[in-house]
């Protein structure tokens, strides 16, 4: 992957009609993401070719009615896309839950109801064999549900504390069972994907519903949204694990926390939505070190070769090495327009990164392919 880069290093550069803050997901070369217009009355999905930005095909979701209320720092299409190659699925809040072929081909609608989010909707949804899984956490009739990928048609529900939320369920294996893993505002609870049962829960330290949980070395990781202990969570147990199960947990007081954690090796980081970067001994909590990255950050890092790459709401994207105190090895502006906004995550695919803004996508990489 390119780890030091400027604008010459932007391979292509697509503009996006609407608005959007979705992450990319790629299958072959095709890539997607969804948008939003019209205030919200249209919602659509797009398939791009990756190599070169192409838009391949653009589908308009069919819903009709009032489009549900964002916080300021939301958009209509905020929910990531999922894909296993044989169907795409987009999740548009009030606007529905939709399956389609590669190819743009409408597969099935599924209407979930009014969204009762007064800031909007985040979650994506989750493929997990012949089932599409999606939260729809919110202050009235919240809920995890799973549908058949192919018909849509509902397997099973389960209902939820009825509180706000944006977090996506994670896939994790615990022994020899699956299970899906969830934050909320409460805490952490992990379902039967095959069926929706709960499993377990652990109770947080001060919630919000976000971020999402991240697996890494046979434990879940966990940040609470607002200022609260980081921890981890042994997977596979029963019940309430809060005092069985927690393998440890830290004070966190760097404020808001948007993005999720991320493990390289034998490192824990969290960043704060205010850029304030900790490090911490993943197997035990200690905190190593914090650093400040500058700019504000609601993107989730990724890791490549070792190394975290954190994007901030300008588009920067920060290196960081892996180390007990603050090594950081890139700092890459794009020099994008002032009026774009960087919250989606970072893509990876064959030594390209994939950047998408909430009206553009860029592609970084040190050449074109031939």
């Amino acid at each position: 992957m390119p780890v030091a880069w400027n604008a010459t290093n932007i391979l292509w550069k697509t503009p996006l009609a609407g608005r959007g803050e979705s992450s990319p997901v790629i299958w072959d070369d095709k890539l997607f993401v969804t948008t939003a217009a019209d205030d919200g009355h249209q919602r659509s999905l797009l398939c791009l070719d990756r190599r070169d930005g192409t838009l391949l095909w653009e589908k308009s979701v069919e819903w009709a009615g009032t489009p549900e209320p964002l916080h300021k720092m939301n958009t209509w299409a905020s929910p990531t896309c999922a894909t296993d190659g044989e169907v795409v699925v987009a999740f548009f809040g009030r606007g529905g839950l939709h399956g389609y072929t590669l190819e743009g081909q409408p597969l099935w609608s599924n209407d979930l109801g009014p969204s009762a989010n007064p800031w909007g909707s985040g979650s994506s949804p989750v493929l997990v064999g012949d089932l599409v899984i999606q939260n729809a956490d919110a202050d009235q009739d919240s809920f995890l549900a799973a549908f058949d990928k192919r018909t849509g048609n509902e397997a099973w529900r389960q209902p939820r504390p009825n509180r706000r939320g944006w977090s996506t369920p994670v896939l994790v294996t615990a022994g020899d069972r699956q299970e899906m893993v969830l934050n909320g505002h409460e805490g952490v609870t992990a379902y039967d994907p095959a069926s929706g049962r709960q499993l377990w829960f652990c109770k947080s330290f001060n919630g919000r519903g976000e971020p999402t949980a991240t697996p890494a070395g046979g434990l879940v990781y966990l940040v609470n949204g607002l200022a609260g202990d980081v921890y981890a969570v042994r997977p596979g147990g029963d019940g309430d694990v809060t005092g069985s199960r927690m393998v440890w947990h830290t004070p966190r007081k760097s404020g808001r926390d948007l993005p999720s954690p991320i493990v390289v090796g034998d490192y824990l980081f969290v960043v704060s939505l205010a850029g304030v970067a900790t490090c911490y001994h993943a197997a035990d909590g200690r905190e190593l070190w914090q650093e400040r990255l500058d700019g504000n950050y609601a993107a989730s890092p990724i890791a490549a070769a070792g190394r975290v790459y954190f994007l901030s709401e300008d588009g920067t994207v920060v290196v960081v090495e892996p180390a007990t105190e603050p090594k950081i090895v890139a700092r890459n502006p794009l020099g994008t327009p002032a009026e774009e906004v960087f919250r989606a995550s970072l893509a990876p695919c064959d030594g390209r990164l994939y950047v998408r803004s909430d009206r553009a996508l860029y592609c970084i990489g040190a050449a074109a392919t031939p």
